[in-house]
């Protein structure tokens, strides 16, 4: 089985080609920075994975992805080689696209690309009629058993 799940930031936005022929089909190409688990001293905090996407999904990163967002990408790794223009023999290895999408808000990606991440913050809560306790729960007055979900 050749299956893939990343999460990571985009290194920038990403390139797309549109192939030629008759039945022309978009392509994307995109770097993820993913953060390593485990750091050592001395060595990179993350890995900058290729990734490729084709027809709707390129389209989709085209429209919708920019530098510094965080995304959920699967798919499958594939390896391959070309001769380059000096004759050196170069290895590639590049993970295909199944599905992407979004891993945080598009508040959340406006913050971290100016270099800033806010923790999300849970909504507000109407207090209780009841004042807290010095345990810091609420007190729940007596008569209310008939109003709760649950006993």
């Amino acid at each position: 089985m050749n299956k893939v799940i990343l999460m990571g930031r985009l290194t920038r936005d990403p390139e797309v080609r549109y192939s030629s022929g008759e039945n022309s089909s978009a392509v994307a190409n995109y770097t993820l920075a993913v953060d390593r688990r485990f750091k050592r001293d001395g060595d990179q905090t993350a890995d900058f994975i290729r990734c490729v996407a084709f027809g709707r999904s390129a389209e989709f990163a085209e429209k919708y992805f920019r530098q510094g967002i965080r995304i959920v990408v699967s798919g499958r790794i594939q390896t391959g080689s070309y001769t380059n223009r000096d004759g050196q023999k170069v290895y590639t290895t590049d993970v295909i696209i199944e599905d992407q999408e979004f891993a945080e808000s598009k508040s959340a990606s406006d913050n971290a690309s100016a270099n800033y991440s806010a923790p999300a913050q849970a909504p507000a809560v109407e207090a209780a009629p009841s004042a807290a306790s010095a345990d810091g729960f609420l007190n729940i007055p007596d008569g209310i058993d008939e109003e709760l979900p649950f006993n």
